[in-house]
């Protein structure tokens, strides 16, 4: 029987409106699309409004000022393969010699390293799902040896913002937390509550204080290869709370041994790649414990080098 040329175009078009719901069924949406534009390259940091910052600067009660960066040198443990070294030379300076008139001399130095030893930010750029990162870019269009095209560490900007500080050492009632130890939404809100800390806030900066740091240079192997950590669930429920920053006084940051059916380093997925929520890590937070100073002015200007995937960093906490 043959079919009008109506009812055959008819035919058709429901046969392309099927096809095109298909296909429209069968697209996934990007799972590390930022709630903030397909431009955004700062997550959650652009919660850290001049707002923001203004509010946060009223913590400052005391002026005491606290540096949060340890010395990184050659004896720093390290992640994997990471190592790092400086040379001091004196160029044009062989035997003595001096420069002008005024016998100028001087130094210089090169580093020669890996930029995630020490105390670092963990960019965007750092941790993706398999080969997929923050605001849905793929490693193929932005990841180039010669720096990230997107996603680069100079993207982060000045940071002033509340920072809260968790004493996790202290909630579990230890000098140092046991390695494995995962902290989740009980025990962040455990800690809250002991140190009378009310909420946690948009735009905050939050940091875990676990002791670890007692270890370096006296355990390294232990310090580097194990630590208590941030849990799935604690990730999650920071990250609902839409902190702008996490870190910790820890090397890796998230807890190792991972959690029972926990990928390789989930944490960092969920707050990096899922979230847009920077990672601290190697945080020296213990003055701040001994002296109290849960709440306070958190700051951070990290090195902009273009299309760094870390910067080594020294953030200032003021009281």
């Amino acid at each position: 029987m043959r079919m009008n040329s109506a009812a055959g175009l008819s035919a058709a078009c429901a046969l392309v409106v099927v096809f095109a719901a298909g296909a429209h069924a069968q697209q996934k949406p990007c799972v590390t699309a930022s709630k903030f534009g397909p431009d955004d390259q700062i997550g959650n940091l652009n919660y850290v409004t001049p707002a923001k910052t203004l509010a946060a600067s009223k913590l400052v009660t005391r002026g005491k000022a606290y540096r949060l960066g340890i010395e990184t040198n050659k004896d720093t443990p390290a992640y994997g393969t990471r190592t790092f070294a400086i040379t001091v030379l004196q160029p044009g300076q062989a035997g003595g010699a001096t420069l002008g008139p005024t016998k100028t001399t001087y130094n210089d130095d090169i580093i020669t390293g890996w930029v995630g030893v020490g105390s670092q930010i963990d960019g965007f750029g750092h941790a993706g799902i398999d080969n997929l990162y923050f605001n849905c870019n793929k490693a193929a269009d932005f990841t180039m040896p010669d720096g990230l095209k997107k996603l680069g560490i100079e993207n982060v900007p000045a940071v002033a913002t509340r920072g809260v500080l968790l004493d996790m050492a202290g909630y579990f009632g230890i000098d140092i937390v046991k390695e494995g130890t995962a902290f989740n939404r009980v025990e962040i809100e455990g800690a809250m509550k002991r140190q009378g800390i009310k909420a946690i806030e948009k735009g905050d900066v939050v940091l875990f204080y676990t002791g670890w740091l007692k270890l370096l240079g006296k355990d390294n192997k232990r310090f580097i290869s194990v630590n208590p950590g941030l849990g799935l669930d604690g990730a999650r429920y920071l990250a609902s709370l839409e902190v702008a920053m996490i870190g910790a006084d820890t090397s890796n940051f998230e807890v190792i041994p991972f959690e029972k059916d926990a990928g390789l380093f989930e944490v960092h997925q969920i707050l990096l790649a899922l979230n847009g929520i920077h990672i601290l890590e190697n945080m020296n937070t213990e003055e701040m414990v001994k002296e109290q100073a849960w709440e306070f002015l958190f700051t951070l200007g990290p090195a902009r080098i273009t299309g760094g995937v870390q910067a080594i960093i020294n953030p200032i906490a003021i009281k």
